[in-house]
């Protein structure tokens, strides 16, 4: 049984797609699979519940697998994210990451601020013992299936040492999570020639060439990406930010610009009409919501970051997620692999 705790307040959409992303999971997996612990205001978490008691497509959810946790404080975007996880003690992430922290769930899941989740997952549930930096790795869409970009947005300032966990723990989660047997790690670079990158790229490229249980290819530059060249791209989160918004909003910006020609005429519509199956196949491959959130690696627990207009499809697929995550025990995975590096220096 995976327990998630889920900040029912957090994101553009909440509570309502949450909620609904939530009951979507239950009604996917047995009763031995999971159970969802919503944190935030009760009586609107249950005024949206009553509602999915009465929608057809999702009635009938075993309500016994759901609980709440009332709180009376939201931590909003704009706020100090230290500030907000330090004074806002009764608010909906707070205290669903407390949980995870306590044992009391076996993971955390929201769409809130980004910046408060980062400081909330080291500072309340903590870091692995030997990990340095614990950096936001999403999973995107490619030509082959989906690449793990790590880091995205939790460490601007890396070092090569940091970049090199990076490429551990992206691995394992690459390999136990979404099936990779010895996943391609590259490193983010302007260039496919050893020799070029900024100073971090080029103490960090030897690095990962000379680590043994790593499948490092080299270089990947961003037009690489798509491809599918590498299963895990290694870089620092001022890069990997970068190149995660310009793919979301490229991606975001053809669609619109697709279904403006398809419906510009009368023609045109009925030519949409006729390829819109095969259309919608191949546009599903490109859905970045089919992965979930993007997790917090190198934590005790799982905490999950969902984008913040996220909808009821996102949410339950990174729930789905924290099933794959606990059943696969990957925190335990990490803190071993970095044990035995703390013991090899130790050694040295």
């Amino acid at each position: 049984m995976v327990r998630v705790a889920l900040d029912a307040m957090g994101g553009d959409y909440a509570p309502a797609e949450i909620i609904k992303g939530a009951v979507d999971a239950l009604l996917a997996t047995g009763k031995d699979d999971l159970t969802i612990t919503f944190t935030g205001d009760e009586a609107a978490i249950q005024a949206e519940l009553q509602k999915l008691r009465a929608d057809k497509d999702r009635n009938g959810f075993d309500e016994s697998r759901i609980s709440i946790v009332h709180t009376t404080e939201v931590i909003e975007t704009g706020e100090s994210p230290v500030n907000a996880i330090r004074t806002k003690k009764d608010s909906s992430m707070v205290v669903a990451l407390k949980m995870v922290k306590e044992g009391k769930a076996d993971a955390f899941v929201s769409s809130g601020s980004t910046g408060a989740i980062l400081v909330g997952g080291q500072v309340i549930v903590g870091k692995l013992k030997g990990v340095r930096r614990t950096p936001l790795a999403p999973v995107i869409p490619t030509l082959r299936g989906g690449a793990l970009l790590i880091d995205c947005g939790a460490n601007v300032d890396a070092k090569p040492e940091y970049l090199l966990q990076y490429a551990h723990m992206g691995s394992i989660y690459m390999e136990y999570v979404m099936g990779i047997k010895n996943p391609a790690v590259g490193i983010l670079n302007i260039g496919a020639e050893e020799e070029k990158g900024n100073s971090l790229v080029k103490e960090t490229y030897p690095l990962l060439k000379a680590e043994p249980g790593i499948n490092f290819i080299g270089s990947v530059e961003a037009k690489d990406i798509l491809d599918g060249k590498a299963d895990v791209i290694v870089c620092d989160a001022f890069a990997g930010n970068v190149a995660l918004k310009t793919y979301e909003a490229t991606g975001s910006m053809l669609l619109g610009m697709l279904k403006s020609t398809l419906t510009s005429s009368t023609k045109n519509k009925i030519g949409a009409a006729l390829v819109y199956p095969s259309l919608k196949a191949k546009l599903k491959k490109f859905d970045a919501s089919q992965y979930g959130g993007a997790p917090m690696l190198g934590l005790k627990g799982l905490v999950v970051k969902s984008h913040g207009s996220a909808t009821a499809k996102e949410i339950k697929n990174a729930v789905m997620q924290c099933i794959d995550f606990s059943r696969q025990n990957i925190a335990e995975k990490i803190a071993a692999s970095f044990a035995k590096e703390t013991s090899a220096q130790k050694e040295d």
